[in-house]
């Protein structure tokens, strides 16, 4: 299990600063979940941690290492994104060919059949039904693209998972689904995982810890339950609240 550090983190865009020396630690094998407005800087962070954005200032360490200068496909970092990603060019499942789903394994020389034998249990695991294998991207609904972006960064076995709102389209009977599937995935394969959202239903049912972030820092990281009975501030108090208040008037 691989702890997760950020040290004064940094960056900007132009004038706009998006991540002000911000510091959290993530412990090896910790589901941590962060939340926050829109615009305070969570997916910038995870992008950080990603190797997909240099920071200006500050330090990333994983595993007790600094990883700043670490080249994005050897930082052992896998990262879901909110617009999937997929290869729109491929099928979502190819037992002979590059795909989706088996990119990541050919690439690692897996033969045919070990491919076949380790994906075709956890694509139903995820509900990629048999029927959407030979669908292009472009073929099925935002929900079904969601499904097999969580399944291809299932593939590689990463040591940290990052998770930029991964539900964000999928319908609510398969939301409880895709969370058990995820928690499962996470404990069994012991991965550190930060997961972004504004879901706070999905933080408070995921989450070891969950860290509030507001204009680019964390303003606290603890438990669902002690973010509730104890906040550090009113921010974090009046977060809270609101997203309480919200949950209640649209509930059905």
């Amino acid at each position: 299990m691989v702890p997760l550090s950020l040290r004064r983190l940094t960056k900007r865009f132009g004038s706009l600063t998006a991540v002000d020396q911000a510091n959290l630690d993530i412990n090896g094998g910790e589901f941590l979940v962060i939340v926050g407005e829109s615009g305070c800087g969570k997916t910038t962070t995870l992008r950080l941690i990603a190797g997909l954005e240099q920071p200006d200032s500050g330090t990333i360490f994983i595993n007790g290492a600094p990883v700043n200068d670490v080249a994005v496909g050897q930082r052992g970092v896998q990262m879901i994104f909110q617009n999937f990603a997929l290869w729109p060019h491929m099928k979502v499942f190819d037992e002979q060919r590059y795909s989706n789903l088996s990119l990541p394994l050919r690439v690692r020389k897996w033969s045919s059949d070990k491919i076949t034998e380790f994906l075709r249990p956890l694509a139903w695991k995820i509900g990629i039904e048999e029927s959407f294998f030979k669908r292009k991207p472009t073929e099925l609904s935002g929900g079904q693209q969601q499904r097999v972006a969580l399944g291809r960064a299932m593939v590689t076995s990463p040591r940290v998972m990052l998770m930029d709102e991964p539900l964000s389209n999928i319908d609510p009977p398969n939301r409880l689904k895709m969370r058990q599937e995820i928690l499962a995935f996470h404990k069994e394969n012991r991965l550190t995982t930060l997961y972004v959202t504004h879901n706070l239903a999905d933080g408070i049912a995921l989450a070891d810890r969950i860290a509030v972030m507001h204009e680019g820092r964390f303003e606290q990281a603890d438990t669902p339950e002690q973010l509730m009975r104890n906040p550090v501030n009113d921010y974090v108090a009046d977060f809270f609240k609101a997203e309480q208040f919200s949950h209640r008037i649209s509930a059905p």
